[in-house]
């Protein structure tokens, strides 16, 4: 029997079903999700950190409510994908609980500081643009609650990657300084850019068995080569230098080649030794329990309307 149920769930993936919350699934295909999901929305509320704390320091009205929209709609993120997560039978409190115990774990891009006003448009243009070239493919994930988020945030991600580029623009036809901090910034987040998409293929564990449950739709590394492709020529226009001097056109390919990734890096900074991993974490659990007043008064209210709407209903 068991055997015949992991048929028919195969059988569904291939022809382009959805999975439900309510429909038969492998443990590991569960498990897989729990871990992915979970480790998505963890990475949309870590990342309003290195953002939030641009906030009060924009350079004008403007830039200042378009910051503060991208910041707010990040918690969103973090809301529809943590109910996704829930209808997998887990509850929030306990996805929180791994996130800040350092079980779970968030995108390693956000372990790396924001230290000037061009960061907040390298963010959006590269980080963000990297999002979004995973997060496209995921509006077909198999898994119908994950595709649904993903479909609005999608959308909103866009916009965020557009108000990071016209950040960066509007610097790269200013001053002198405004191009030199726009080029420092390009710098400093290209590659932790490209670490976003995970480890090459070979390196990746969990990768053929996402692929084929159709939980990915693509592999790392075929992310990383459209990253790469897509953001070339908005480089060019910006008139910045992306810092790979192996990074050229290859006509046989049709693709740009690039530069060895540091990996030592990236799973130092996953091991939790980046620059700001222990800043994220305290400032994610301090905000948890400075917050415990709202969620204790909001489930008290909850509880009382439903003694309420009982009474009623026994009258």
């Amino acid at each position: 029997m068991e055997h015949s149920l992991e048929e028919i769930f195969q059988t569904k993936i291939d022809n382009e079903e959805k999975i439900e919350a309510r429909d038969w699934m492998p443990d590991a295909y569960r498990k897989t999700l729990i871990r992915q999901i979970s480790q998505h929305a963890h990475s949309e509320i870590v990342g309003m950190l290195p953002e939030g704390n641009w906030i009060t320091r924009a350079p004008s009205l403007k830039r200042k409510l378009a910051l503060l929209a991208k910041v707010q709609d990040e918690g969103g993120h973090g809301l529809y994908l943590y109910s996704a997560t829930e209808t997998l039978g887990i509850g929030r409190d306990e996805l929180i609980d791994q996130l800040h115990s350092g079980k779970a774990k968030y995108s390693s891009i956000f372990n790396y500081p924001s230290l000037t006003w061009a960061d907040m448009g390298a963010i959006g243009w590269l980080v963000d643009g990297a999002a979004i070239m995973n997060q496209v493919a995921l509006c077909r994930t198999s898994y119908g609650p994950y595709a649904r988020a993903m479909v609005r945030i999608c959308k909103e991600e866009s916009f965020h990657q557009r108000q990071g580029y016209d950040i960066l623009y509007t610097m790269s036809q200013g001053s002198a300084e405004q191009k030199e901090m726009v080029q420092d910034s390009v710098n400093r987040w290209w590659w932790p850019s490209l670490m976003m998409f995970g480890p090459n293929d070979d390196a990746s564990p969990n990768s053929a068995q996402s692929l084929k449950w159709k939980i990915k739709r693509l592999s790392n590394d075929e992310l990383r080569q459209r990253f790469v492709d897509m953001t070339v020529p908005q480089a060019e226009i910006l008139g910045i230098k992306l810092p790979d001097p192996d990074l050229k056109y290859n006509e046989s390919r049709g693709h740009y080649d690039f530069g060895a990734i540091n990996w030592d890096e990236f799973y130092q900074v996953v091991a939790g030794n980046g620059p700001c991993n222990k800043e994220r974490l305290a400032a994610r659990i301090k905000a948890h329990e400075e917050g415990a007043w709202v969620r204790e008064a909001a489930s008290a209210y909850a509880e009382k309307q439903q003694i309420k709407n009982n009474s009623k209903s026994v009258a």
